[in-house]
Order: structure tokens, then C-alpha cells, then sequence
């Protein structure tokens, strides 16, 4: 597998430490309020980014999250075609550059949230934590609402528009599922919180660009059969994310990716028997000492911890990495 790390568009502190640890592989989101220039559907934006960590030492191996507003194209709104052609010319980028994974998700009006995000965790560190009863319970305006039946009519529309461009500029795409795992959401339905959701969507095409961003902890949080998913869906998972809950869909908090529920080494034998040889990458940690609270989950200093305790586990087994 190819460790990765999900390091911002330009140069810092993280850069640094990245590859001091031994990571040479990076995820962006290349929207343009994290970059300050034009989208990825630009190449040119594009290419710049691609050069910069080129420089810096790194291949860049991904895109992940949402790297233009998605909202017409996730609800199915009056110009949706304009986006979904702006995506397809994003496609058509990254093949030409020679990035070849995006993550991308489909949760309408409401992304990955939380309810707490000070919960002290241990020796001190703040973690995330989400709980239904302390969420908002007001739904969101109603134009920003959808049923399930309409996110999948949705769902479909897009994904069967973008991926003949996926398969000919050579891009894996890998679906993350819902944060949290729950539809609906104040209103808004969510398609992606069962392994019975992404059964449906790989359904939809053979495409060889068509896969799945396994996201442990969301399987976890789905009280999902961990091994039956890795092994069901192995011709299909594109890209890994590293990470572990404590509780359910409804209450759980984030934890160190040492300190869950998960067997971490069990994960990662899993992987290496289902012959995965795609990127990975650590998610979501809690905030250690000396760091500002400020981006909850991507505090720095939990992530060096998770990546060594990862190479850790991967040299014991003997799994190969690079």
C-alpha cells in the first residue's frame, strides 16, 4: 500500500514533518477557498499544485472532498449539468497530470459533523464527539432538503455522467461514506450510511474507475461485519482511510488509532490478504498538547503518532508499504 498524508495546497510546518516521518505521498483538496486560485476543472491551478509538491518532494496522489461546490449537482438543481461538466473536465486534469485517485462523497447540504469537538480524551488531548441528542434538531431550510429516493435518483445521474470520463482519463474514483452514518439528517436524507448503500452504488456500473473510499471507522459506526466488507468489496476499494470510533452512529467519539474497539493490526492483515495496493491514510485524531483546537481531527501531532504507529504494525506483519 502508499502511505499517504492529507497536507494542504501550499508549503508549511506539516509539509515538513510529512516527510521527515517518511511520507512521500500526498492528498490535497483543491478547492479555492483553501487555495486562493481556480479549481481543479483549470488545469493550469491544477498543474501548479502538483508542481509545488512535486518540489516539495511529493508525489501527488489524490484529491479528496468536494473541490467546487456540489450542492446543484447533489440535489439536483437547475444547472447541475454545468457542474457535472466542470467535474468531467476535472477528470479529464488529473488524467492529463497524472493524478490518479479522487475521494468524493455524496452527502447533500450536511458534510462530516460533530456536536462536541473539546472532549477530553487521553492524557489530556481534545477529541470530536457526535451525539444525535445533542445535535441541532431543527431541519434545514427546506430547498436544501432531499429524500433518499431523490439523493439516489441524483446519485445515479451524476455518477453515470462522470465515470465514462474517470475510465478515460485513468481515475480511480472512491466514495466515502456518510459522517455520521445516519438519514436522515435534520431533514436531508443520506444514501451512503449501510454496506447495503454501497452494494447499490457499485451496482450501478462495472466501471473499473467506480470504487469506494473504506473509511473504517464509518464501517464501524454502521456496526458493520468489518472483514465481510474488506473482503466483499476488495475488487472495489480504491482508497483507505485509517482511523477508529468508540460507540455507535447515533454516540460515538473519535479516538487514537490506538486506543478503540478496532484490532488496527487485524485491519491492516485484511488488507494485505485482499491484495488492496492502494493508498492509506491516517484520519482523524485527537488534538494533542501545544496545538490549537482549531481543525478538529487534523491536529499534526496525532498524526505522526498514527503514522508510526502504522508503520509499526506493517513492519511487524511484514506488510509492504512505500
Amino acid at each position: 500500500m502508499t502511505i499517504a498524508e492529507f497536507l494542504p495546497a501550499r508549503p508549511d510546518l506539516t509539509w515538513k514533518l510529512a516527510r521527515q516521518i517518511g511520507v512521500n505521498h500526498a492528498i490535497v483538496k483543491a478547492a479555492p477557498e483553501l487555495t486562493g486560485a481556480k479549481p481543479p476543472w483549470d488545469i493550469d491551478s491544477l498543474h501548479a499544485i502538483q508542481t509545488r509538491f512535486r518540489e516539495g518532494g511529493f508525489t501527488l496522489s489524490g484529491l479528496e472532498g468536494d473541490q467546487f461546490d456540489m450542492q446543484r449537482i447533489k440535489l439536483g438543481r437547475e444547472g447541475r449539468d454545468e457542474d457535472i461538466a466542470l467535474y468531467q473536465k476535472m477528470l479529464s486534469n488529473m488524467g492529463e497530470l497524472g493524478i490518479p485517485l479522487l475521494c468524493y462523497n455524496f452527502m447533500a447540504t450536511i458534510g462530516w459533523c460533530r456536536t462536541a469537538v473539546r472532549v477530553p480524551a487521553r492524557g489530556g488531548a481534545w477529541t470530536n464527539r457526535f451525539d444525535l441528542a445533542e445535535a441541532e434538531p431543527s431541519p434545514v431550510p427546506e430547498a436544501d432538503r432531499t429524500s433518499e429516493e431523490q439523493l439516489w435518483e441524483n446519485y445515479r445521474y451524476f455518477i453515470l455522467s462522470v465515470l465514462p470520463a474517470a475510465e478515460r482519463a485513468g481515475v480511480a474514483m472512491g466514495l466515502h461514506p456518510d459522517d455520521p452514518p445516519l438519514s436522515p439528517l435534520r431533514g436531508v436524507g443520506r444514501i451512503f450510511s449501510t454496506p447495503g448503500g454501497f452494494s447499490r452504488a457499485m451496482a450501478l456500473s462495472e466501471s473499473s474507475s467506480h470504487g469506494i473510499t473504506f473509511c473504517q471507522a464509518n464501517f464501524v459506526a454502521m456496526n458493520a461485519d468489518l472483514e465481510a466488507c474488506v473482503n466483499g468489496f476488495a475488487p472495489r476499494i480504491k482508497y483507505i482511510h485509517f482511523r477508529d470510533i468508540r460507540g455507535t452512529a447515533e454516540s460515538f467519539e473519535e479516538t487514537f488509532q490506538d486506543d478503540g474497539p478496532t484490532d488496527m493490526a487485524r485491519m491492516l492483515r485484511l488488507y494485505q490478504k485482499a491484495g488492496l495496493d492502494v493508498p492509506i491514510r491516517v484520519d482523524h485524531v485527537p488534538t494533542m498538547e501545544g496545538e490549537e483546537n482549531h481543525a478538529h481531527g487534523y491536529g499534526f501531532l496525532g498524526r505522526l503518532f498514527a503514522v508510526g504507529y502504522m508503520k509499526g504494525i506493517m513492519d511487524t506483519c511484514q506488510i509492504p508499504y512505500r
